[in-house]
């Protein structure tokens, strides 16, 4: 890519007062400059394409300082066919074919990234609008970027007065490769944009939430009967079967519970969760799992001058939502490694007097498993400014005991609200089940936006079945204890000293520099179908030494403590390839 700019960018659709502007300067450049046309005397340049075109222009304290072309395919024809016949070109054109052309800037201002940024506007105007395959024409001095953005030359070299061009397509799908590939590049030159074209700077990627464990067991379902030999620590459920109740009930009822529609408004559970909750029924709203309360409330709350506070590290979802679906300003409370990444509540209190608009807070955290008792989480959220709303994912607040609790605060509070899922408490994560407890005044205005029968009929009888057993998970959470500090006691012992010291069903560690990365080590125990998560997503500083693992069963963590062993056994070779061949069997 080329330097940036040190100057704010903004990046838009030309409006009319640009036309001239445009044609002037590319009078300047294509026939004064390079001399590929006829110099004229009015010193305007343009073509028969441009009264369909779409022009994107790159502006400096409000001045034109670049522009790029659009031809979209209903137009009929492209430039490139002035100079090769249709029939004569190396590839097939469609009706999702657009043309990107005369990417251009002003000698002042070249060198500067401003190509750069024209170029992904253009590539992601025709992605919003559809297209799929980009043809263009380039210079030899702006081969380089556009290659950037995954051109391939056609081998087709065209003459254009005096100036020599390359035919070459790419795809929409490549722009997307590279978004994966280059997210961290994108982010900067973001960061130098002002971005006024009517659509976010980049389509969101699904957020990253491990089930690695997939590619062994097969995405399709294919080989289901390998369950048993995949080792999946890499997700964070429950290692116990459900309630012996919900799989009764669903073993006696199985077929009729899947042809039948359920409650359209999930009464019955919700009157479940009331009723085992301590709360009124009004006070709850159910949705399929807590990804889909997010992704509903969050994007019905908030925009993008939303301003949010969330912790660091902390569970990677409500970054995903929160910087790159709805693009709100985010800022951080940064966890000190040092401290273990626990909450000081001094520390939290004060932020949130800042004046937020949402504070999004994980407790117990993930991926940390740090837990803030709940006495002193709710001495700062009641604190917090009136205008302020609080949202505290409480996935595994089971783990350390329901009266930790802030539900019923929540139920009476016009500023908070809880987020609860029943799948790492209660074992019924396919189940997907979840649910917000709140005042009916916060709940009200998301239950109009809730599609009927969120919740499918054999889920929604599961978790009624499983709050009507809770000495059975209160065995089960007793015993995952017991089995958290096994594991731990077992990761000293492989020469892993710092381990944080969570309270969930999970443990997350640092290997120490003499150590191999995380990911090399999970791409080690990935050939032995055992599965582990590299956390380094989850924050902003957690380096790349950082993992978590799920606690299992007792013989499950054996096994996967062995396989650890074999791999920190092996003595780190340096560089990258060192790492990768450092595999365990």
């Amino acid at each position: 890519m080329c330097k940036e700019s040190a100057e704010k960018v903004r990046i838009a659709l030309a409006e009319e007062d640009d036309r001239p502007l445009i044609y002037r300067m590319r009078h300047d450049v294509y026939a004064a400059e390079l001399g590929q046309c006829e110099v004229r005397q009015d010193g305007m340049l343009s073509d028969g394409l441009d009264g369909g075109n779409v022009y994107i222009v790159a502006k400096i304290a409000g001045e034109l300082a670049g522009f790029i072309s659009i031809t979209p395919p209903e137009l009929g024809r492209y430039s490139i066919e002035k100079y090769v016949r249709r029939d004569e070109l190396p590839l097939m054109l469609d009706d999702r074919t657009y043309e990107v052309r005369v990417l251009t800037v002003s000698p002042a201002h070249r060198n500067s990234g401003i190509a750069s940024y024209l170029m992904y506007g253009a590539f992601r105007w025709v992605e919003e609008h559809g297209g799929e395959q980009i043809i263009a024409m380039g210079r030899d001095e702006v081969l380089s970027i556009y290659q950037n953005f995954g051109a391939q030359l056609l081998g087709r070299r065209i003459v254009a007065g005096s100036v020599y061009y390359e035919l070459m397509k790419t795809s929409v799908s490549e722009l997307q490769r590279f978004s994966m590939r280059e997210r961290a590049l994108l982010e900067r030159l973001q960061a130098r944009v002002e971005w006024e074209l009517g659509f976010s700077f980049s389509k969101a990627p699904c957020c990253f939430h491990g089930g690695a464990f997939f590619e062994s067991i097969g995405a399709g379902f294919e080989t289901l009967s390998r369950r048993a030999e995949v080792m999946n620590a890499d997700v964070l459920d429950a290692w116990f079967p459900p309630s012996p109740r919900a799989l009764a009930t669903l073993d006696e009822h199985l077929p009729w519970l899947m042809r039948t529609s359920p409650p359209t408004q999930c009464e019955g559970l919700r009157d479940a969760i009331a009723r085992y909750r301590a709360v009124r029924a009004k006070n709850v709203l159910p949705g399929a799992g807590s990804s889909d309360l997010i992704y509903r409330a969050f994007r019905h709350w908030l925009d993008r001058k939303s301003r949010v506070l969330i912790l660091d590290p902390m569970y990677g979802e409500y970054q995903h939502v929160l910087e790159r679906v709805i693009g709100c300003r985010v800022e951080r409370l940064m966890l000190s490694r040092r401290d273990g990444y626990q909450v000081d509540a001094n520390e939290l209190a004060w932020k949130i007097r800042e004046g937020f608009d949402l504070v999004v807070l994980v407790n117990p955290n993930n991926p940390t498993g740090r837990h803030v008792q709940r006495a002193e989480l709710e001495r700062v959220v009641r604190r917090a400014p009136a205008e302020t709303r609080v949202w505290i994912d409480e996935a595994y607040i089971d783990y350390v005991g329901s009266a930790e609790s802030l539900e019923r605060l929540a139920a009476e509070s016009e500023n908070v609200v809880v987020c609860k899922t029943m799948s790492k408490g209660y074992a019924l994560s396919g189940m997907r089940v979840g649910y917000m407890c709140g005042s009916p005044r916060q709940l009200a205005e998301l239950e109009t936006i809730t599609p009927p029968w969120i919740v499918g009929l054999p889920a929604q009888v599961a978790a009624v079945r499983a709050l009507e057993n809770p000495a059975y998970y209160a065995e089960r959470y007793a015993e995952t204890h017991r089995l958290r500090l096994e594991m731990k006691d077992s990761l000293r012992r492989l020469g892993i000293n710092e381990i944080v010291p969570g309270e969930a069903n999970f443990l997350m560690f640092h290997l120490d520099d003499s150590q191999l990365s995380a990911k090399a080590v999970i791409e080690a125990a990935k050939k032995a179908d055992v599965f582990m998560r590299d956390v380094a997503g989850m924050g902003t500083g957690l380096g790349e030494r950082a993992l978590r693992i799920a606690i299992k069963d007792r013989a499950s963590n054996e096994r996967v403590l062995q396989v650890l062993e074999r791999i920190l056994s092996r003595k780190k070779v340096s560089g990258p390839v060192g790492e990768a061949i450092a595999i365990a069997r």
